[in-house]
């Protein structure tokens, strides 16, 4: 996240702000005691314009693209926010402004933009790992619309959501790449069950189970039967939202790291004068700058070159899956016994970022995707 325009750099220092002076840990933690996230929050964030910071200008938005997005990812990455922003705004959001007729982004995107609609997108199944054309659950056709039936496993923000985006198959069998199909559907529709669970990252997540749900035929998002793209560029920009907001975790433990090496003392001298400490501390630094320039790479690939999308994508997904982990474990190590607590928020952060690290999709997964890319490109 390089070179950012003179708007691009109030945005990010905007929210710096918000989250040094609102997002506090000690502030988190109240918060989370009393509930999943701050309904109050999410009112201030849509009084900031930040609900309709990805969105066109003829829906309501500000029509900012995916630099914008990263900056505002990168500091609730610093704040451990846990506010649904992934999956209302960028996920749920940026499928219906992409798929959506006239009258379905007429009826969600100003609810989103204001605060007042929450989406949850539903793609993940017990079985599919990270393929998202790995769906059983089935759309079938009815008089009125269409009948759902299936399953989908931890689908964030599913318990809190007004709307869920469902994948479900309407043609084809188990893994084929057409034949998909989304779907809106109601969160209190009848037989949908959703179970709540907060994830060991402080999100709120359930799986669902649809058992012959109806929806009406103006349920439908985009074409019925040609999801399977519109799902991977989304799960695309999804993941590069994660890989700021990744960094942004990367870069406080960096700072909590400096900050306790520097104050611990022992044996009359601060163990950040051990050479072996510091030698750490530079690994952890060169991990993270080269997560900096992947994650800028990505966000630099045009969106009309899906191959190059997908293959600059997983480049930054794989580095900031490895990167995580290491900064991730070297900070609660760094910090020795106290790291392991629940009260001190290096911890947390760790947790954070092994989420970030497996949301749609691990290194295992993106290295062999990056993989065909190559093989496609070198091939004569």
């Amino acid at each position: 996240m390089d070179h950012l325009t003179e708007e691009q750099t109030l945005l990010h220092d905007s929210a710096l702000r918000f989250v040094e002076s609102e997002y506090t840990f000690e502030q988190r933690r109240q918060r989370l005691a009393e509930g999943a996230y701050s309904a109050a929050i999410w009112r201030e964030f849509a009084a900031l314009g930040w609900l309709g910071l990805p969105f066109p200008e003829e829906d309501g938005g500000f029509g900012g693209g995916m630099t914008e997005i990263a900056v505002l990812m990168h500091a609730f990455g610093k704040g451990l926010v846990v506010e649904p922003y992934l999956e209302t705004i960028i996920l749920g959001g940026g499928l219906v402004a992409r798929a959506g007729s006239p009258e379905q982004r007429n009826a969600l995107l100003p609810g989103l933009i204001e605060g007042d609609t929450q989406l949850a997108c539903a793609f993940a199944e017990p079985q599919a790992r990270f393929d998202l054309h790995d769906v059983e659950t089935r759309a079938e056709r009815i008089a009125s619309g269409y009948r759902l039936t299936g399953r989908k496993a931890v689908v964030y923000n599913a318990p809190d959501a007004d709307r869920l985006i469902v994948s479900a198959r309407t043609a084809g069998s188990w893994r084929d790449e057409r034949g998909l199909s989304l779907f809106l559907v109601p969160r209190r529709a009848e037989s949908l069950h959703v179970s709540r669970f907060r994830t060991n990252d402080d999100h709120s997540a359930g799986d669902v189970v649809l058992d012959g749900v109806a929806v009406d035929g103006s349920a439908l998002l985009g074409r019925e039967g040609e999801a399977l793209e519109l799902l991977d560029e989304a799960a695309d920009r999804a993941s590069v939202a994660l890989c700021a907001e990744a960094l942004g975790a990367m870069d406080a433990i960096m700072t909590l790291c400096t900050e306790y090496l520097n104050t611990r003392v022992q044996f009359g001298r601060p163990i950040g004068k051990n050479q072996a400490l510091q030698f750490r501390m530079v690994e952890m630094f060169y991990a993270r700058e080269e997560c900096r320039s992947l994650v800028s790479a990505a966000l630099r690939v045009g969106e009309g070159d899906p191959a190059s999308r997908r293959a600059a994508v997983s480049a930054a997904k794989v580095k900031v899956g490895e990167s995580a982990r290491f900064l991730g474990q070297q900070g609660v190590q760094l910090h020795g016994a106290i790291g392991m607590t629940d009260e001190l928020p290096v911890g947390h952060y760790y947790k954070r970022l092994e989420s970030v690290r497996t949301l749609y999709g691990d290194p295992a997964h993106h290295l062999p995707r990056f993989g065909r890319w190559m093989e496609a490109r070198n091939a004569p």
